[in-house]
């Protein structure tokens, strides 16, 4: 038999075993080693009855994502006729699953008749973050089989679901008691189907899905879902499948929703999901450093600093399950620190995302303490104090006093000079930059900043960890606000000049978020306080010492007190979160200009978006050829994890390359030319997008 697939008979019992590690993931040739022993199973007459699970702890994980966009996606046999032609098999046909039972995985398991799990199993549908929808039968078995509300549910959230509530569901028929136990639960199903003498496929529970649903559903499901959806296509991709399930009898649906998954398939969005996704796995994986090297041990950490950020950062060790403490000056910090994880864990109470018991084991793994002895013994120490290097540096020398040999310290610093840091300790080999985001307990990426004299085995040990507390981690080098703040400026300089030239806040962040953005520049400046970029400005303005004018709005709203959302003013007006357009701004940004005698004039949405996001891209590529950034991927994941950078347009770097290399840096020379002095001082190309576009690369990369 194929070396993908063991296969054995006892009792009449055929046991069809995925062999295919690490995820058993359903490429071409599992496809076809499936259909091999399935055939050979249903054409043996001692066989009556056929299982099929997984080896090790899984059963599968899907489809091999590497075949997408490419022929190897349907050769045959493809998935969605393999699964067509298991529902044919005349003998019952039972999936036993263990682990994890996850797109094409969980399609597998619904062209079976019948289905058996074991209690850590999750299952689901997550084909919409790789901007997709099931292809092989997913959007029209599951409606059939629980009802189109809660696999419509299942197919847009993409979210796994658990054993217990896939049995209250219909979609498991029965639970064993153990993974341990899981084949020979099985094996009994099996035996009592044919006792019951149970047809080879039952009668499925919604043979007429759209019975399950009011008549109108739909329509309310559009008009409620679609505003949050802004541009992505799958979701609507996914709601016409589930739509045509109701609609059409069985084949012709599966007929529909091939062809929906090929449109999906063929999408830019798609195709910029499945970068990111690949460019998450290759972050992880860094030059020179050994994927067996031995790291340091973590069983305790200690986070100086209880206010909003320190306290976001202890949660996320603590939702691990590591123990945490928690240093602040004073004992009134230090409760009210505190008491805001408390509030935030029960927040989650509040909204089903935890219960009390757990709550309080979280709690119970964070422990306060006023005097730096009690972390003596921590192996991770984590200053999370205010953004000042002088600051930050007394903080490193008292840690290196009391902290023991080997002790990893990090600064959660967003802009400050790591090696200016490590130097003040006579260990910098054990110091490392880790960026929290803010908030920290919520936000997925973490910026591992690496210092020139950082130990390969403190960076392998963090980017591990990482891992462990769910965060997407990107390897830095050092320099002025690393990856993600570094290329921020000149994306808000472009911003806050366009105001001053003519354009208003509303007209420049719509422009952003069309493309599909979180929110605009001018918006994020004012929810993350315009006293915060006023200060990280101010720390670096020698860099741009030669022209003050791009900045003097932000320099005048701070001056004014209107710090944005905390404040109520800022570049808008607020009430509460609800933003209101302020004329007091664009009277301030005439008055400005005039003093400047910068002219104001009308400026176009195309200009809008070509200044903001080349200037943007330019400076990632600028980090690339530096070194900052090891990769393109890596900074697109650092702009679609930490800056609402829409993932289906795959980040800045892989829409610069969609749009064109060539014509990023002919607009790049069009503004150096057109924006007179400014222009000539800020729109310089970096020399590598020159490069590639001289090579006539499509693609950036080091060259």
């Amino acid at each position: 038999m194929n070396s993908l697939i063991r296969y054995q008979v006892e009792d009449g019992l055929a046991l069809i075993t995925l062999a295919r590690p690490p995820v058993n993931a359903l490429g071409q040739t599992l496809r076809a080693a499936v259909l091999d022993a399935c055939q050979r199973a249903a054409s043996d007459a001692s066989v009556r009855a056929i299982i099929l699970h997984g080896d090790g702890k899984l059963f599968s994980a899907g489809a091999d994502i590497s075949e997408f966009g490419s022929a190897a996606s349907f050769a045959a046999p493809s998935l969605p006729d393999l699964l067509s032609r298991l529902t044919q098999l005349d003998k019952p046909l039972i999936a036993a699953l263990s682990g994890l039972a996850l797109g094409g995985g969980l399609e597998l398991a619904l062209a079976c008749g019948y289905r058996i799990g074991e209690p850590s199993l999750r299952l689901g549908l997550p084909e919409i973050s790789l901007g997709l929808l099931p292809g092989a039968g997913g959007t029209q078995r599951l409606p059939r089989l629980i009802g189109v509300a809660p696999a419509l549910d299942m197919m847009i959230s993409g979210l796994p679901i658990d054993a217990n509530r896939a049995l209250e569901l219909g979609l498991l028929d029965r639970l064993a008691a153990s993974a341990d136990t899981l084949v020979e639960a099985a094996r009994a199903f099996a035996l009592d189907l044919l006792g019951d003498l149970a047809p080879a496929r039952p009668q499925t529970p919604f043979a007429e899905p759209a019975a399950s649903v009011a008549e109108d559903f739909f329509q309310q499901y559009r008009q409620t879902h679609e505003p949050r959806w802004k541009n992505r296509l799958a979701p609507r991709l996914v709601l016409a499948a589930v739509e045509a399930a109701c609609v059409l009898p069985l084949q012709a649906g599966l007929e529909r929703e091939l062809a929906l998954f090929k449109q999906a398939e063929d999408s830019a969005q798609s195709a910029a999901l499945r970068h990111l996704f690949f460019a998450e796995r290759e972050a992880g994986r860094i030059p020179g450093i050994a994927e067996d090297i031995a790291l340091r041990p973590v069983a305790r950490v200690a986070v100086i600093g209880a206010g909003t950020m320190g306290g976001g950062i202890a949660m996320n060790f603590a939702n691990a399950g590591i123990p945490v403490v928690v240093l602040e000056q004073k004992s009134e910090a230090l409760e009210r620190g505190l008491a805001n994880v408390r509030r935030n864990y029960e927040s989650s109470v509040s909204r089903g995302k935890l219960n009390a018991e757990q709550l309080e084991q979280r709690m119970q793994l964070l422990v306060g303490t006023l005097d730096y002895a009690d972390i003596a013994d921590a192996d991770l120490v984590i200053e999370a104090v205010f953004e000042k290097l002088e600051i930050k540096q007394q903080v490193f020398r008292t840690l290196d006093e009391v902290c023991k040999p080997g002790a990893i310290l990090a600064s959660n610093t967003s802009s400050l000079d790591v090696d200016a840091i490590a130097a003040v300790t006579r260990r910098p080999q054990d110091v490392i930059g880790l960026h929290f985001f803010s908030p920290a307990n919520v936000m997925r990426l973490l910026e591992v900043v690496r210092a020139r004299e950082t130990a390969p085995d403190v960076l392998a040990t963090t980017l591990r960890l990482a891992k462990r507390i769910g965060k997407v981690a990107v390897v830095s080098g050092v320099c002025f606000g690393f990856i993600g703040n570094r290329m921020l400026e000149p994306y808000n300089r472009e911003a806050h000049r366009l105001v001053l030239e003519g354009a208003t806040p509303a007209r420049v962040d719509g422009v952003l978020t069309d493309l599909g953005l979180n929110m605009g520049a001018l918006t994020m400046t004012d929810l993350a306080g315009i006293d915060v970029n006023f200060l990280v400005r101010d720390s670096n303005r020698s860099a741009f010492a030669d022209d003050a004018s791009y900045y003097r709005v932000g320099d005048a709203l701070y001056s004014l007190g209107r710090y944005g959302q905390k404040t109520g003013r800022g570049f808008y007006l607020y009430e509460g979160r609800q933003r209101r357009d302020d004329d007091e701004v664009v009277a301030l940004a005439e008055r400005l200009a005039s003093e400047l005698q910068v002219e104001r004039r009308l400026i176009g949405d195309a200009e809008i978006h070509d200044r903001c996001l080349f200037m943007l891209i330019n400076e990632g590529i600028q980090l690339l050829d530096e070194g900052i950034a090891l990769r393109a991927g890596d900074i697109d994941l650092v702009w679609t994890n930490g800056y609402g950078f829409p993932a289906w347009v795959g980040g800045p770097l892989h829409y610069a390359e969609q749009l064109g290399l060539d014509k990023v840096l002919d607009g790049i020379h069009r503004y150096r030319d057109s924006l007179g002095t400014y222009g000539q001082r800020w729109f310089q190309p970096a020399p590598l997008l020159e490069r590639l576009v001289a090579a006539g690369k499509t693609r950036i990369e080091k060259i």
